[in-house]
């Protein structure tokens, strides 16, 4: 993630004392934010909630260096989440495609 300069954060509904667990199981090195309203954040964020369950479905966003949302990603269960190398992917073609310019000349489109 540094070789591209990728800041990296996450967000839990866990309180303290399971952000922390989580934090040294993974060996977690980026900021995690924690004890946010489940609720909330699915009326906020759109991410997926089970009311039954109490439980707020993983939901992820790229965002840009001028704060806007690139790509996202709203579970609905355990299949489609971020990965680390999705994100260096994305980020890496977001970067190549930002150097191509396209252009249309005798009815055909080029790209520069």
């Amino acid at each position: 993630m540094k070789a591209e300069a990728i800041d990296l954060y996450t967000a839990s509904v866990d309180p303290l004392d399971k952000a922390v667990e989580t934090v040294k199981k993974l060996n977690l090195r980026f900021p995690v934010a924690y004890g946010l309203d489940p609720e909330k954040i699915s009326e906020t964020f759109g991410a997926f909630y089970e009311e039954e369950k109490k439980f707020l479905q993983p939901t992820n966003f790229l965002i840009g260096p001028d704060n806007k949302i690139l790509r996202g990603t709203y579970s609905t269960g355990s299949i489609g989440r971020f990965t680390a190398r999705d994100v260096i992917n994305i980020v890496k073609f977001l970067k190549s495609d930002q150097k191509k310019s396209f252009h249309l000349k005798d009815g055909n489109l080029e790209v520069r």
